[in-house]
């Protein structure tokens, strides 16, 4: 093709713009997204009772989860690629038909065995919500517009997992677990329907399906190694701290299988002339910086949610709805920050929001070890609303650098290895957190008792105040209960330290990300051209 044409789509590219309202065609998008988003959280307070409902085991019926993880992780980094196959607006809608349709399914499931199966149906079709959706995005704007629209974006993904287990606790409280997917419905036709009306390809996703000659080109053995090398892992840290981890013959034979077929799908994709996902985007160094921090990002929120509820809940006695609640403010405290930080990434470095936003996550995360067992939940609360400051000022940011200096036609593989990057650092933080409180909460539990010896003298005061008490109170084995009264204590201030450890931990983590700032590369804020073709 000679020079003139090429010119000439490249300025017809940048000229475009759709036309429906942009913030139309973002509302709409976020509708489904966020939807598929609250999926990944809402179920897990509700795993009783659907095992009760379905004559299950609760080890059995966390399959629910995997399952939809599982088929999750496999979809992400991929959709770039089916989004360019089939086009963007027609994968966008298949995506959403088959969420809601398996949503549907999922309420009206008999048995565990159809559920779980239902579940991979619908991770797999809300796999290429998230990608999409940023993609539309990022085409739909101009790059001086990219925080505002990523702001919404941000809060559709941000939001939905705070909110996920009061949302799921109060429903399956009130009604019954199976609407827990029937909610999803009515939001997925109406997103069906508007997406029809609003949402276009932009005309080089267009052009690119036409020009296409000799029939479509799939990598099956690049697809092949994905599937199992990022299924396989998914399972693994999913089910790790269940079965000990490497003590399991199954956990370690699936770690295998899944790092050989990660490591040969990365040779690969490097050498096939048409790659399912495009991994030489990460000589971009910034761009490379980006998806580690996104990772990081993903390890810190996704690893704070299940941290915070499980503490109030294990250590002081709340319900599932009491411990959604301390989470809640934290995220209508993103919606409120993350359009101001939309506004400033085009008037400010985003290199130095970034900073911002990490030095704020790890000084949060710091402060919140003061934490203790008699904490008030209005302390609990602000605890997380710290945290959410800086996590507002990370996710828009990092996002928007992702996109600098990068291709217009590259925008769906962006989009699908940041949503990638942020949702395994999810998996990756979530079992990092479990696995750590029990080695941690192990490991105090062992340094307590060598202190409990029939010379303390603090122990004989406490056992003699508690054989008194017990004595009032009637019953035999005094000296016994009194023994046992003094271990569950020790196991409560083990359990608090380990939450304190793991917390020190994640803010430690997160402070280490401010480095990484000074080797992306400077980004112009005012900058109005589209991105580079």
């Amino acid at each position: 093709m000679s020079a003139a044409p090429v010119a000439a789509d490249i300025k017809s590219d940048r000229a475009w713009r759709p036309s429906h309202n942009p913030w139309i065609v973002a509302m709409t998008v976020t509708l489904a997204t966020f939807m598929e988003v609250l999926d990944t959280s809402i179920a897990n307070v509700a795993l009783p009772h659907i095992a009760g409902g379905l004559s299950a085991g609760v080890d059995e019926s966390t399959w629910i989860l995997t399952s939809y993880l599982v088929a999750n992780a496999i979809v992400l980094p991929i959709s770039g690629w089916l989004a360019g196959l089939f086009g963007r607006k027609r994968f966008y809608m298949v995506c959403v038909a088959v969420f809601t349709i398996s949503s549907l399914l999922c309420g009206l499931a008999p048995s565990l065995t159809i559920l779980v199966l239902l579940r991979v149906i619908q991770g797999a079709g809300g796999g290429g919500l998230q990608p999409s959706e940023q993609a539309i995005l990022a085409d739909t704007f101009a790059p001086e517009e990219f925080g505002m629209a990523f702001a919404v974006y941000g809060m559709a993904v941000v939001l939905a997992p705070a909110i996920g287990p009061t949302l799921g606790g109060w429903i399956t409280d009130n009604f019954t677990w199976r609407w827990i997917f029937f909610i999803n419905v009515p939001v997925g036709v109406i997103s069906l329907l508007l997406s029809y009306r609003v949402v276009e390809d932009p005309p080089y996703v267009t052009r690119e399906i036409k020009e296409r000659t000799g029939g479509i080109r799939i990598d099956y053995i690049g697809l092949g190694l994905i599937a199992v090398g990022l299924g396989f892992l998914q399972i693994v840290l999913d089910k790790g701290q269940r079965l000990d981890w490497f003590q399991s013959h199954f956990i370690a034979l699936f770690t295998i299988i899944g790092t050989l077929a990660v490591i040969a799908f990365i040779i690969w994709e490097l050498r096939t002339e048409h790659p399912v996902i495009d991994l030489r985007l990460f000589k971009n160094r910034t761009f490379a910086i980006s998806a580690t921090m996104m990772f990081t990002l993903g390890i810190v929120l996704f690893g704070t949610t299940v941290l915070l509820p499980q503490y109030v809940q294990e250590l002081m006695g709340y319900t599932a709805e009491q411990a959604g609640m301390v989470l809640t403010p934290g995220g209508f405290m993103m919606m409120v920050t993350m359009p101001i930080v939309g506004a400033l990434i085009s008037r400010v470095d985003g290199r130095w929001l970034i900073a911002i936003g990490f030095l704020i996550t790890g000084l949060a995360m710091l402060h919140m070890t003061g934490i203790y067992p008699g904490v008030d939940f209005r302390t609990a609360m602000f605890y997380r609303i710290y945290q959410s400051m800086g996590l507002a000022f990370l996710f828009i940011p990092i996002t928007t650098m992702a996109y600098s200096g990068m291709r217009q036609d590259q925008n769906n593989d962006i989009s699908s290895i940041m949503n990638f990057s942020r949702n395994i650092g999810g998996s990756i933080g979530i079992s990092m957190v479990t696995t750590m409180l029990a080695r941690r909460s192990q490991f105090h539990q062992t340094t307590l008792m060598t202190r409990v010896t029939p010379f303390d003298s603090t122990l004989h005061s406490q056992l003699t105040g508690l054989g008194r008490q017990l004595y009032r109170s009637g019953g035999g084995n005094i000296s016994h209960r009194a023994m046992g009264m003094i271990y569950g204590r020790i196991l409560h201030t083990a359990s608090a330290q380990a939450y304190i450890d793991v917390i020190r931990m994640m803010g430690i983590a997160t402070l280490c990300m401010l480095p990484l700032v000074l080797l992306m590369r400077k980004n112009d804020p005012g900058a109005a051209s589209a991105p580079v073709h």
